[in-house]
């Protein structure tokens, strides 16, 4: 065999390589925002932030059950609704945007009639995130569960609960606290454990406005929208807010694979042959050295992206991994010494990111110089 030919028969390889969509799945989402509370001051964005998301994701083939301005009641009824359909879901997903807040390390969001004048009202009158949490695992070992928390505002009510509670108080904390979760979940805030988020000035919250632009990116494991989500919201928020997430995932989640919206079939074996078929006819036919080169520079940026997104799953697991052994160990290292050890590794995983990006642009480029972009879909007969 020729170099040449050598050349070929390796570029074709790599572009079969993790081309596959996954199989077809169940996924519903409950989203909820509250913004019209009654005793605290209205806030701007939840109700936009949760139609927004509630778009992206049926965009992305999702069921989804829709609250706004939720009174207590009303909460609980969809909670319930969530509850009864998770059994046959294979990815359950959660968006809240609104008032919440932490007391003793457990996570609450907040319906717009609360009024929380003293502690034992916390029962009563909000939405525990543990329970939320236990409905989304219970019975659904192996299946995939997403959190996305919005809820880190400045919030009133938590400072009238304080007033009320006297010494007791300190067990309130600023913002929302880390959740230890169950395999197979994900969580992400709009900030760090204990720290407030902004509102923004526009439509959405930094954090939603950024989340909602990346759903819809196709190709994107959830770990790698993460990462752009929270460089996002790092440049729009002048460095203030850093999302932050905590991932018990066993494996890669994708909100949108390109090759099939929505239903994500899984192709058989007739169609894969078929299209390694098509890859080598278009390779046959580039046969000048520039082409040639290109082949072969598009393969090369398609490993590097791979071992960079493979870096950044390993570098996530550490982060469970730490923070599993610090819930294990509560006096091995500090909270302190625990946030500096995950944000370094966090900060490498968003350079990552950034490297990412370029490598998707320029595999972008080579491919439309190639030819080997993925066709637009044909449309349905009638």
């Amino acid at each position: 065999m020729s170099r040449a030919h050598a050349l070929l028969a390796a570029v074709l390889v790599a572009l079969s390589l993790s081309a596959l969509p996954a199989a077809a799945d169940k996924r519903v989402a409950l989203v909820i925002g509250n913004s019209a509370y009654v005793s605290a001051p209205a806030l701007a964005n939840p109700v936009n932030d949760a139609s927004d998301i509630a778009a992206a994701l049926q965009g992305v083939g999702f069921e989804v059950i829709l609250g706004t301005d939720l009174a207590k009641p009303a909460f609980d009824g969809k909670v319930r609704d969530f509850a009864r359909i998770l059994d046959r879901a294979d990815v359950a997903l959660l968006f809240y945007a609104g008032h919440g807040l932490q007391v003793a390390g457990r996570n609450y969001l907040i319906p717009v009639d609360a009024k929380l004048q003293i502690e034992r009202d916390l029962d009563f009158e909000a939405i525990s995130v543990d329970f939320v949490l236990k409905q989304m695992e219970l019975e659904r070992e192996g299946k995939t569960n997403v959190v996305f928390l919005d809820a880190c505002r400045d919030n009133p009510l938590a400072r009238n609960l304080a007033r009320s509670m006297g010494t007791r108080s300190a067990s309130i904390g600023q913002g929302l606290a880390q959740v230890q979760t169950g395999v197979g979940t994900f969580i992400a805030y709009s900030t760090q454990p204990g720290n407030v988020a902004l509102d923004g000035q526009g439509r959405n919250s930094p954090f939603t406005a950024a989340l909602a632009r990346r759903i819809a990116e196709p190709d994107r494991t959830l770990t790698s929208v993460m990462i752009d989500v929270r460089n996002d919201v790092l440049s729009a928020t002048g460095g203030k807010q850093v999302p932050w997430d905590h991932s018990a995932l066993t494996g890669d989640f994708y909100f949108h694979l390109a090759a099939a919206p929505g239903t994500l079939p899984r192709p058989d074996a007739d169609a894969t042959q078929k299209r390694l078929r098509e890859l080598e006819e278009q390779v046959k036919k580039k046969s000048d050295p520039q082409q040639t080169a290109n082949m072969v520079e598009l393969a090369q940026a398609r490993e590097r992206l791979r071992q960079s997104e493979e870096a950044n799953r390993q570098d996530q697991q550490r982060i469970f991994q730490l923070q599993y052994d610090s819930s294990r160990k509560p006096g091995a290292s500090s909270g302190a010494d625990l946030a500096m050890q995950i944000g370094a590794i966090q900060v490498q995983m968003v350079r990552r990111g950034q490297e990412q990006r370029t490598l998707r642009e320029r595999i972008g480029k080579l491919e439309a110089e190639l030819g080997l972009a993925a066709p637009a879909p044909a449309a349905a007969a009638k």
